[in-house]
Parts: C-alpha cells; sequence; structure tokens
C-alpha cells in the first residue's frame, strides 16, 4: 500500500546559512518564509528542516538546551509557528530534526544531573566510576579523543559519543524516555509532518562498558564498536515508535549509520521503526574507513554503482529509500562524485540530478545542490567553523601530515563545504545578508547563485526543476515514484543505467566519466530529459558524452 510520503520531494534546509531577514549575518526562521515561493517554483513539497532549537551552538544547534524552544538567533516560536502557516499555505509540509542521542551540556537536565548526585537527572545521563584513576574504559568518541569527562571533585565520568558538549542520554531509563516521548508529542500535536532522527543507531550502549582491543596507537578503541546498532536497540526504537509516531501519520526518517541490510525489514519493513532512513553504504565512497578517515581511496565508477544498487535493491525489498548524494554533514556532491574538474560545472550537476531524482524512493535535496554548488577551498585553518574538520585537522599534523596536506584532506570532507550561506545572487555576499556572514561564502558565488540560475531555462536549478515535474506531475510519475528499479548490466564500466518500470518503462543512462560511452540495443522510443543539447543516435546505439545523463522511454 503506497503511503503519502513516498511522493514527496524534500529540500534540506541548513537555517543559518539560506537567508538572513535581520541582517545579523545568520540565517533564520523568517528568513525560510520570505523563500517559499521560490521552493514552490523548484517543485518542492516538504521541507527538513535543521535543528534551530535553543542551543550554544558548540555543533551547530545538534547540541539542544532547550528543546521546546528557539534559539534566538533564529527568532521566535511563533516565526516557526508561521513558516508551518505559510508553507501549508504553499502545498509544502516540514519536518524537524529529532536529536535525542544527547543534549548540551546546557541543557537543564545536565546542569541537575552534575550539580547533585542524588538527583534523578544523574540517571537521565550515564554516569560510571572510574576504574583505578582512570577513565571508565577505553572508548574513543566520534571526534576524537576519550568519550569520557570526569565529573569534578567526584571519582565519575559521564559519556559523550560525540563532542564534549553533547552529553549522551541513558536510553535505559524509563523515566528520561517518557519525558523525550512527551516533548515529540507536543511537536507532532503543533502541525509538524515529522522528523529527521539524528544518530538514531547510537542509543543502545553494551551495559558491560568493557574496554576491548585498541585500534589506535593511544590505546583507545572506535565508541561505534559498543555503541552503533548493538543488541536491543530494536527494543528501544519499538518503544519510541509506539508511544509517539504510531500515534500521528506522519513521516520519520532515521540517520541509521551501521545497518546492515539483513536488518532493512525491522527497520523500514511493514512493521518498521522508521518511513525511511538514510543508507550510508553507498555516499562513503570517499572515505577508506572511519578509522583512517584522512585516506582519500581512488574509487571507481563501478565499485560506486555497485553499492548504489546494492543499497537500492536492498531497499526496494523490504521498504522505502530515502535518497540523496549530499547533506550538511557531507561535502559537496559535485565535487565528490565528478572526479573530473573540468565538468564540475552544469553538465556534471544535472547528471548528478538526473540520479538523485530518478532513483526509487523520496529524494532529498539539498540546499545549493539544485545549482551545481561546488566544495570551497580554504587556506587557513581559522576559516572553518566546524567542530569535526578542526579536530582532523589537528589530528592530521599530529599523524605527521604538513600544513599544506592537512588543510587539503580537511577541505576535502569538511562538513563546511556545505554549509556555506546561500548565494541567491552574484553580490558580495551573495544576498544572504547585508552583513558579514557566519561562516565565509563558497567563493563562487559570482557564477553560481539562485538570481542567473532562475532566468536561464538551461540553468542546473530549471533542469533540477523539470526532473521534479517529471517525477511528480507527468504521465510517468507512477512509473517514476512507484515502479521497480532495476540495475542494467549491458552498459560500459562508467555508466550508470537503470529502468524504472510499471505502467511505463523509463531507461535512465549516466555517463559518470570524462570520456564517451556508447551503449547498445536500447530500445529507444522518447527522450524524456537530456542534459546535453544534443543526442547521437546510429540505429539502435546510443553514444553518450562526458558526464551525459539521458532519461527515456522505451518501447
Amino acid at each position: 500500500m503506497n503511503k503519502w510520503w513516498q511522493n514527496e520531494t524534500i529540500y534540506q534546509v541548513y537555517p543559518r546559512s539560506f537567508n538572513d531577514s535581520n541582517n545579523d549575518g545568520i540565517g533564520d526562521i523568517n528568513g525560510i518564509t520570505q523563500k517559499l515561493d521560490y521552493l514552490k517554483y523548484l517543485g518542492i513539497t516538504m521541507i527538513w528542516l535543521c535543528p534551530v532549537y535553543k542551543s550554544p551552538n558548540n555543533d551547530n544547534g545538534y547540541d539542544i538546551s532547550d528543546y521546546e524552544a528557539i534559539n534566538p538567533e533564529f527568532g521566535t516560536m511563533a516565526d516557526l509557528d508561521n513558516l508551518i502557516k505559510e508553507a501549508k499555505k504553499r502545498g509544502i509540509k516540514l519536518i524537524m530534526d529529532l536529536v535525542v542521542n544527547h543534549t548540551s551540556d546546557e541543557h537543564p537536565w545536565f546542569k541537575k544531573a552534575l550539580a547533585d548526585p542524588n538527583s534523578k537527572y544523574r540517571k537521565y545521563y550515564i554516569f560510571k566510576p572510574g576504574v583505578d584513576g582512570h577513565a571508565p574504559n577505553n572508548w574513543r568518541s566520534v571526534f576524537g579523543g576519550s568519550v569520557w569527562e570526569k565529573v569534578p571533585g567526584e571519582d565519575q565520568y559521564w559519556m559523550h559519543v560525540f563532542s564534549t558538549k553533547q552529553p549522551d542520554l541513558n536510553w535505559e531509563n524509563s523515566e528520561m524516555r517518557q519525558d523525550i516521548y512527551d516533548m515529540i508529542n507536543w511537536w507532532l500535536d503543533k502541525g509538524i509532518a515529522g522528523f529527521r532522527i539524528d544518530a538514531i543507531t547510537y542509543l543502545k550502549k553494551d551495559q558491560d562498558f568493557a574496554s576491548i582491543p585498541a585500534d589506535e596507537k593511544d590505546g583507545t578503541v572506535n565508541v561505534d564498536k559498543k555503541s552503533q546498532n548493538r543488541p536491543g536497540l530494536g527494543v528501544i526504537l519499538s518503544d519510541l515508535k509506539k508511544h509517539t509516531f504510531a500515534k500521528h501519520d506522519c513521516m520519520t526518517v532515521g540517520e541509521a549509520p551501521g545497518v546492515p541490510y539483513s536488518q532493512f525489514s525491522d527497520f523500514i519493513g511493514p512493521n518498521g521503526y522508521f518511513s525511511m532512513i538514510f543508507d550510508f553504504h553507498y555516499t562513503s565512497i570517499d572515505v577508506k574507513n572511519d578509522n583512517e578517515w584522512w585516506v582519500r581511496p581512488n574509487w571507481t565508477t563501478s565499485e560506486y554503482k555497485n553499492l548504489l544498487f546494492a543499497s537500492q535493491h536492498a531497499t526496494q525489498k523490504y521498504g522505502w529509500s530515502a535518497n540523496f548524494l549530499e547533506n550538511h554533514d557531507q561535502p559537496r556532491s559535485l565535487s565528490k562524485l565528478v572526479k573530473d574538474p573540468a565538468y564540475r560545472n552544469e553538465i556534471g550537476a544535472k547528471a548528478l540530478g538526473t540520479l538523485l531524482i530518478c532513483l526509487r524512493g523520496t529524494p532529498f535535496v539539498y540546499q545549493g545542490e539544485e545549482l551545481g554548488m561546488t566544495n570551497f577551498h580554504r587556506h587557513n585553518i581559522n576559516e572553518f567553523n566546524d567542530i569535526s574538520s578542526i579536530n582532523n585537522y589537528h589530528v592530521a599534523l599530529k599523524l605527521g601530515y604538513k600544513q599544506n596536506q592537512a588543510m587539503h584532506i580537511v577541505n576535502s570532507r569538511s562538513r563546511d563545504n556545505t554549509r556555506t550561506p546561500y548565494p541567491w545572487n552574484g553580490s558580495k555576499f551573495g544576498d544572504f545578508s547585508a552583513a558579514k556572514p557566519w561562516l565565509g561564502m563558497s567563493g563562487d558565488e559570482d557564477k553560481v547563485n539562485n538570481a542567473t540560475e532562475r532566468q536561464d531555462p538551461k540553468s542546473t536549478m530549471n533542469f533540477y526543476r523539470n526532473l521534479i515535474k517529471l517525477r511528480n506531475n507527468s504521465p510517468y510519475s507512477e512509473t517514476m515514484i512507484h515502479g521497480n528499479i532495476k540495475q542494467t548490466y549491458a552498459v560500459p564500466e562508467n555508466v550508470i543505467g537503470f529502468t524504472r518500470n510499471n505502467p511505463s518503462h523509463v531507461a535512465v543512462l549516466i555517463n559518470l566519466s570524462s570520456q564517451k560511452q556508447i551503449i547498445h540495443d536500447t530500445h529507444f522510443n522518447r527522450l524524456l530529459s537530456n542534459n546535453y543539447d544534443v543526442l547521437k543516435q546510429d540505429q539502435a546505439d546510443i553514444t553518450l558524452n562526458p558526464y551525459q545523463a539521458i532519461i527515456y522511454e522505451m518501447n
């Protein structure tokens, strides 16, 4: 049975960087409301709003100090209510970011937990005694260093999987869970359409809290091995769904790293914990592994498409995909997936857009992706805001890399790449703000900006708009949304090919290389989309130019 959220096209908004309505250099909620007509023009039907909750912004809002208050830099709760209302007028729904693995260390719960060992809030978090004068175990946090921080004046430590400013909540505690459930239901009753749930596979920790063999020279071990998708997580997620999501006709998408395809039925099956999850098996093609994030493998298109279709077919078997190529934690896809810099332009951007919109599942377009934005190039670590990038830079120096090498590593993967202010036009600050933005611009806003592309019918933005129309509002919509997906194997190694079937038969071919590629026996009938002005055909053969992407109806 089809669900309403399968028809959505979702646009991820990073509020600090989207549009600044009061010219303080920081994007805000009213700035988003001002741009709803543009999102309507693009064909967007839902906004995923990154955190706007009250926060000290150690991790740009993913450290929440009050779940039911708005950070003043973004506006007020009345502003958010108005955004929900105005979006609804335009047929656009809104989902919020739900961050419940941890809070900020400035949340009242944690302040009370630190202040009084006998407070009930001490059990809302994970506190453990030291071992022989040291931390309870050798687990290493995602952002580097021990997961443990010592409580002043006590032989007790508290745990943080991520930043030292993000203490983990204790999901073994039923009273804490109920408070979280009440908060979630409060937001859903307010009229939002659902949630993207942050770091959801980290809620369950191995309760032995034991040290295990180190995977680094400093004697530490990646916390994921004891805290990511661990046995018992399903009990927690089932309880979460039962008391919140199942009570509403809402959409949920889980950020679920570490989930193997064998468990997809539990997560997104008919009775799964969520409507869909983000699958990271194919998105980290440019990283060797979590422990060697500085190594850039020379991946091939063949490797990428094998990972991509493994994801598509596994998801199709069990449920529904949440498709994305970039987000606030990823570099720009144009810089990552288009290896030849000569095609990191509208040609490459349109090729990637074709891939994103035509896959089976709900597409998530990240702000600026529809313009064809690329990574920046920073020269000094002081130009970065992202805590992870700054940590990685200093780790790279400790590993023996020279400053220029460390900068190259960080530039290529920094989360700041997708957090730069959105360029609404080609002016100094891209009309994002009249004041100096909180983070430097990407550097190519004179050429890649909304105003220029809005006026050009052949721009990347209008190409995205046409793709979204093809998916959501065309004679092929039923096929493009609900039709099966099947990989096309009879194509060259550098071509990503697949079909969408029932009731129509639509083929998608994407040349992800800088060499021409010939495809035989295409059963070509009618061309539906092409990122070039021409398509070379010879009898039953098609020749794809570098990074050419086409969609056609098959006979």
